[in-house]
């Protein structure tokens, strides 16, 4: 009997070895190769021997058609607009997140809004679930429609199926529970998430059937499975922030149909998830008073393509250690340090011995240069125990000579704050060509920045 041979997979990246190694070469990370028996010489990886794919040859680009793809609609606009549009038929949508997060709620209402279009087809593979299980999660959620339910696991099983269906949305929930029955590898491993993946592109692409994955996370907060899994789809949605929330953050971490870093915000209930069309008004709160506590910043950001409003909150307290304490949520932990700098050597706030906190209200991470000034500001505020100016908000990118420095979209920035009834702006001063009813502070340094907003 011939011995199996097996080859060694970086869970991180995918990249492959034939022998164990402590740190992958391609991603440089340490412990993360795990084993799985070599494919079999020949084997194929795509769904059926009938429905493989013909040959093709170069063409030149200039001879390719131009079609226009009608994108399908989900009947959420949120949704539709954090894809770019809608869903793009043929693609390949990878949703993550963390456990009770929300992921099998969303495609279950996905699924049974497409369903009722009645435009095609629409399935629903429940892996982790029996069909009887699924039908009840569905009464809680009341959604209903014409959704074909397949509780399978086998994928090459599903994939022989659903040639014969030809349908317009397929669902995978989740892809850690396929499985090829020619891949040597229990369910969930590296070889047979890659293999199913694969299988589930090559389907999609050949049939133009829009194929949304859900996909478990590990302790670290990283979509399970090979890195390969997130460079072959097209599309990865990621659930951020606290799973047992009131409201969920969907963020588009790739799109190749749309702009990256979109986010969808919805309020879930016993009834499922519902979209909340206004963002900045959920995370600026405070029952819409424009005036804010001290420690408190009103940042104008832009997340993917849309501007929103959103509360920098600052604490500031003398340490009871030796080393003060630097803590971030929702915002990058090394740009809070190097803001703190900044402010302590160009703006002579001692904050040496003090412990600094700094969050962002709502569960929105914030990441843009552009949230500088408004973190700043915060921390400015919560040393001095003086509050900014009611209906103030602020964006610019802070330098480590202590200037501020001009931002992209700051008219989108300056309209979306003055229709949330912010009157009052602090903006770099290089290119401020605000008007209107604003009053616009135009600022070069964050020393006038600190004395313009606290004076």
């Amino acid at each position: 009997m011939a011995k199996t041979r097996s080859v060694f997979f970086c869970t991180a990246c995918g990249h492959e070895s034939l022998r164990w190694l402590g740190r992958c070469p391609a991603c440089e990370a340490w412990n993360t190769f795990a084993d799985a028996p070599a494919a079999p010489a020949g084997r194929g990886t795509t769904s059926s021997r009938r429905g493989a794919r013909p040959a093709t040859a170069p063409v030149r680009l200039a001879d390719i058609a131009s079609s226009s793809t009608v994108r399908i609609s989900s009947g959420m606009p949120e949704f539709d607009a954090l894809l770019g549009g809608g869903i793009v038929p043929g693609s390949l949508i990878l949703i993550g997140g963390a456990p009770g997060a929300g992921k099998s709620t969303l495609v279950l209402q996905l699924a049974a809004r497409l369903a009722g279009s009645r435009d095609g087809p629409i399935v629903y593979v429940c892996g982790e679930e029996s069909a009887a299980q699924t039908k009840l999660r569905a009464d809680r959620l009341g959604t209903s429609g014409d959704l074909l339910i397949f509780a399978e696991t086998n994928l090459r099983t599903i994939l022989d199926a659903l040639e014969d269906i030809g349908p317009r949305v397929l669902v995978i929930d989740s892809i850690q529970t396929m499985a090829l029955p020619d891949v040597e590898s229990f369910a969930g491993s590296v070889a047979q998430v890659r293999d199913c993946a694969t299988a589930l592109m090559e389907f999609a692409k050949r049939s133009d059937c829009a194929t949304l994955i859900v996909g478990h996370v590990t302790k670290d907060g990283a979509i399970a499975g090979p890195r390969l899994l997130e460079h072959l789809v097209d599309t990865v949605l990621y659930f951020e922030g606290d799973g047992g929330a009131e409201y969920r953050i969907v963020r588009a971490h790739k799109n190749r149909f749309g702009s990256a870093d979109e986010i969808c915000v919805f309020a879930m209930d016993a009834h499922g998830l519902h979209e909340v069309a206004n963002p900045s008004q959920l995370f600026l709160g405070r029952g819409g008073s424009l005036v804010r506590p001290s420690g408190s910043c009103v940042v104008a950001s832009i997340v993917g393509s849309r501007p929103v409003l959103v509360e920098i909150q600052a604490l500031v307290g003398e340490t009871s250690y030796g080393t003060p304490q630097r803590l971030a949520a929702n915002v990058d932990r090394a740009r809070l340090a190097m803001i703190l700098a900044v402010l302590e050597r160009r703006a002579g706030l001692t904050l040496g011995s003090q412990d600094v906190y700094v969050s962002v209200a709502g569960g929105l991470r914030v990441a843009e240069p552009a949230a500088d000034l408004g973190i700043a500001l915060a921390v400015a505020s919560a040393f001095r125990g003086v509050p900014l100016p009611g209906a103030t908000a602020a964006f610019g990118e802070l330098g480590l000579s202590g200037e501020i420095r001009a931002v992209s979209q700051r008219a989108r920035r300056a309209n979306e704050a003055r229709r949330l009834g912010f009157t009052t702006m602090i903006v770099p001063a290089h290119g401020a060509r605000e008007r209107g009813d604003n009053r616009t502070i135009a600022v070069t340094d964050v020393t006038q920045a600190v004395a313009a907003a606290l004076s």
